[in-house]
């Protein structure tokens, strides 16, 4: 790979580190790092200046952003996608919010308001699950904001058509109450896994009303357990989460084991990660398991999960999950299943993924 830098003057001040990279992947690609929201700095009574950790970094960048404070305490915010995130006031409105994009303007920010709620019977609409968008901004005129709900429900609307609504669905499945959507360019669906990993539900954008369609999962490849290892599993709380990578057209559904610490933060037992399982999921149903992901790295957070290739991002560590929610932080190595994470708060758990930066030549 070769790394060409070129001499450019950006449409807005460059708040964070970037490069061109020429590496067969694309002739040309100007994108940030992928990173973290750590916290904000306060420079006023409402407002701070925002500090994150870029991938693979170990010292926090401190940046000229400022944004909205009440953004970074705990429900500041309730879901997060491609670098927006969603607040919900208690008017019932959901807003889309670019406050904590790093790259995104402070002076000028962007606040798009969704239509109002709607919940269907024996359904609620206060507890959102996650969101996910089927493009990069809600400003595209294609774009669909999908938002799961705990529950049943789970609701869609194209933002940038004035007139679109809501469409809500009932989910009949109790496997998906908790589950969290995604969206798969490659099948320009929005998929999600029940609970357990073996079943997938997903919904067809093309169609004028999305209905849910079930694929059941056949698992290959399972890894042997020790009986100390499978009892260790079955202790855990789990969690199912796909991820697209739409570099090399793979999609990956990643298991999560969390287990409750003896560390007691504020009266609650803090979770810690003790094993995580990938499976790359096939045209024919199968999820067959794999501790090689090659030079892909996957980032899980409480902001949709997405995938990027170490060679993107100089120095970014390949063949592993990185792991962000409110009360840990780390990564798990594939190969060997190593663990390297600490229990630490996080008001916004996000990570957020590389975006992609206009400029314009001298």
């Amino acid at each position: 790979m070769s790394v060409l830098l070129s001499r450019l003057r950006l449409g807005k001040s460059a708040r964070l580190p970037f490069l061109i990279l020429s590496n067969g992947f694309s002739s040309s690609l100007l994108r940030t790092r992928p990173c973290t929201i750590i916290s904000a700095d306060s420079c006023g009574p409402d407002m701070g200046k925002l500090i994150i950790l870029n991938a693979n970094e170990s010292d926090d960048t401190y940046l000229d952003k400022k944004v909205p404070l009440e953004l970074m305490e705990q429900m500041g915010t309730v879901a997060s996608s491609n670098g927006w995130v969603a607040t919900l006031k208690d008017d019932g409105i959901l807003r889309l919010q670019d406050d904590l994009n790093p790259d995104a303007s402070d002076t000028n920010p962007k606040r798009i308001p969704l239509p109002p709620l709607v919940t269907l019977p024996h359904c609620q609409t206060k507890i959102i699950t996650n969101m996910s968008m089927s493009s990069s901004s809600p400003e595209d005129e294609d774009c669909v904001v999908a938002v799961k709900f705990l529950g049943p429900q789970i609701s869609f609307c194209r933002p940038a058509q004035g007139n679109s609504g809501w469409t809500n669905i009932r989910i009949e499945n109790p496997c998906f109450y908790s589950s969290r959507v995604m969206f798969s360019k490659k099948d320009e669906m929005f998929l999600m896994p029940g609970s357990g990993g073996h079943i997938i539900g997903s919904w067809d954008l093309r169609k004028h009303k999305p209905t849910t369609k079930i694929k059941r999962l056949r698992f290959r490849d399972l890894p042997e357990l020790t009986k100390t290892k499978r009892e260790i599993l079955h202790s855990c709380c789990k969690s199912e989460h796909l991820v697209e990578s739409r570099i090399t057209d793979e999609t990956f559904l990643v298991k999560q084991y969390k287990k409750a610490t003896s560390k007691i933060i504020k009266g609650i037992a803090q979770m810690k990660t003790e094993a995580l399982m990938v499976f790359k999921l096939d045209k024919e149903g199968n999820a067959v398991y794999t501790n090689d992901i090659g030079g892909l790295c996957i980032f899980l957070s409480k902001a949709e999960p997405f995938c990027t290739h170490a060679a993107l991002s100089p120095g970014l560590s390949f063949n592993v999950v990185e792991v962000l929610d409110v009360d840990e932080k780390g990564f798990v190595v594939l190969y060997n299943s190593s663990i390297h994470t600490w229990n630490s708060t996080f008001s916004v758990p996000y990570h957020i993924p590389p975006q992609d930066i206009d400029f314009e030549e001298d």
